[in-house]
């Protein structure tokens, strides 16, 4: 079996293949992003600015480089300037009022598979001081959050948005390409592969076979733990979950939200809570003198507004099936 992940811009795929075909599907409205300047590798800009963005084919990449050296050069001044920053942050428990739905939140099946690994809490993060590996957010999306909280949420209010026990599900559509080969569409960039997993026939509902059941391989397609949540060493934390909430949050004033917090003691606890950033490069963002902080993205010599062309996630399953007799050795 092969998944593959693709970000595509919207298309209508062949509407001749057998299944549900994607006939009539609206292009997604187009969107802003916001970038952090300054943090590498450059090469990500660069080909975002210019595949991603609808004055791609204008832009000057002499330009681009540019203004992303000006922002780095800033960022080794930070690191003389707010050297330790990120070990400041006034993280704090939670308060006693949220008990009972914090109990909640640690009952819910998302939580119980998510957070089985480390010793892990339930805190008031500081926003501004979290550390950040994800270097853009959609701007729309942070703009629809604001307008979604209001300018003063209570805060029962804010700690559901932040720790939900149900969400959304956004629109999936699917379309068999082939008899082994199919596509899940989405709008939702969170759109992903999950694992494969073996269900047995009294797992099955309402599926009827022309013959007996053996078992059922499942590919699991769905969307990430929608709990805001990050990953703690010593006093810094690292960002996993929430980008846009975070950052939709502090646009409102906010200066603390509640969070599932992770502690790692040592590297290899780190590669088992996060991928990405954080677990490939962790003396960067738990040992450097001043990582990219959330507050970044509130700083206009580090920030840049770019115009996002129309986008749809893509995830494409390939199966390969083979019939195969094996004949025992037999000892001579």
């Amino acid at each position: 079996m092969h998944t593959q992940v693709l970000g595509t811009q919207a298309s209508a795929i062949d509407p001749g293949q057998r299944g549900l075909t994607l006939r009539s599907v609206p292009a997604p409205e187009r969107h802003e992003e916001l970038w952090l300047l300054g943090q590498p590798p450059l090469w990500k800009y660069l080909d975002f600015a210019e595949h991603s963005t609808t004055t791609g084919a204008q832009l000057d990449r002499s330009e681009l480089a540019e203004e992303w050296r000006i922002a780095n050069d800033y960022y080794q001044e930070l690191e003389r300037t707010q050297a330790g920053i990120a070990n400041s942050g006034a993280h704090r428990e939670l308060e006693a009022e949220f008990a009972p739905q914090a109990a909640q939140v640690r009952a819910h099946p998302h939580y119980r598979r998510a957070f089985d690994t480390l010793p892990t809490s339930i805190m008031q993060v500081e926003l501004d001081k979290l550390i950040v590996t994800q270097t853009h957010v959609t701007r729309t999306f942070v703009e629809r959050l604001v307008a979604r909280i209001g300018s003063a949420p209570e805060l029962q209010t804010l700690f559901r948005l932040c720790l939900p026990l149900e969400t959304p599900t956004p629109s999936v559509q699917i379309c068999s390409l082939g008899s082994h080969r199919y596509v899940f569409r989405c709008e939702s960039t969170d759109l992903r592969f999950h694992e494969t997993t073996v269900l047995r026939p009294q797992q099955l509902v309402g599926y009827h076979s022309f013959g007996t059941v053996a078992a059922v391989l499942g590919i699991v397609v769905g969307f990430g733990c929608d709990f805001f949540n990050g990953v703690r060493v010593g006093n810094r934390i690292v960002l996993h979950n929430g980008y846009h909430r975070a950052v939709a949050l502090r646009t409102l004033g906010l200066t603390h939200a509640p969070c599932i917090v992770q502690t790692a003691t040592r590297v290899d606890e780190i590669q088992a809570a996060v991928k990405g950033r954080a677990a490939e490069n962790p003396e960067f963002y738990f040992e450097s003198a001043r990582p990219p902080l959330l507050q970044d993205f509130f700083d206009a010599r580090l920030r840049k507004i770019l115009p996002l062309r129309a986008q749809t996630q893509l995830v494409e399953v390939k199966m390969e099936i083979k019939h195969l007799v094996e004949n025992p050795i037999v000892a001579k």
